[in-house]
């Protein structure tokens, strides 16, 4: 806790004094550049991957970047989205798996959540990924290999997830919105999004701006 508050003394003392008019001028109000979705793992900086400052994303996070059905539960997941694209008109979603993924690991290893009744719980928003890494690439036994190919069919399946919201529904249809999926190998710095082409995640200076939600999920390996 000390770590924290001597961070919060250092903030006030150095970033804030440097980027102060910029604060003030947040009083005013948030004209975000995308909603970034992604997992609550704290591994992962949205902000300072994408080198954005205060003011420039809106963020949230969940565990496994999960985005539950619209219907299914109304909690903080779709107000959030619901307020970005109706209030803050976003005009990117950006939904943003990671490698080593705790989440995707115990949806692979149910065992391993059974006395996490809330994270079991929670995890049946990504049954469909799961289902799919099991019967469509049973095949594939190396542990790290499958974990990475759970966190892609993830982003692919969330992204479906998120069309069944009528906001981005009604935006996307209305070409106001686009929807991206992204992967973040943290250990590495990369990035890599899905390119619908060519079906599959490539590194992101590959992808366009302009690429949007997969019809399909990703080939066999």
């Amino acid at each position: 806790m000390q770590k924290l508050v001597d961070g919060i003394h250092k903030f006030q003392r150095e970033s804030f004094s440097k980027d102060q008019k910029l604060f003030e001028t947040l009083a005013d109000g948030q004209n975000p550049l995308a909603l970034f979705i992604t997992c609550s793992d704290s591994r992962i900086d949205p902000n300072r991957l994408t080198q954005t400052k205060p003011g420039e994303l809106f963020i949230q996070r969940t565990a496994g970047n999960i985005v539950p059905p619209y219907g299914s539960v109304f909690a903080g997941e779709a107000a959030t989205i619901e307020y970005a694209v109706s209030a803050l008109k976003i005009r990117d979603i950006i939904i943003c798996g990671h490698s080593h993924c705790g989440a995707m690991a115990g949806l692979l290893d149910q065992a391993a959540i059974e006395k996490m009744p809330a994270v079991k719980a929670y995890l049946q928003h990504a049954e469909a990924t799961r289902r799919i890494v099991e019967e469509n690439y049973g095949h594939l036994t190396d542990p790290t290999k499958r974990l990475t190919l759970t966190v892609e069919e993830n982003v692919l399946v969330q992204l479906e997830s998120l069309k069944t919201h009528p906001s981005v529904a009604a935006a996307v249809g209305r070409g106001d919105l686009k929807l991206h999926g992204w992967v973040y190998k943290f250990e590495t710095g990369e990035v890599f999004g899905f390119n619908p082409d060519k079906n599959a995640f490539l590194p992101i200076e590959d992808i366009s701006p302009q690429v949007s939600v997969p019809d399909r999920t990703l080939p066999q390996i």
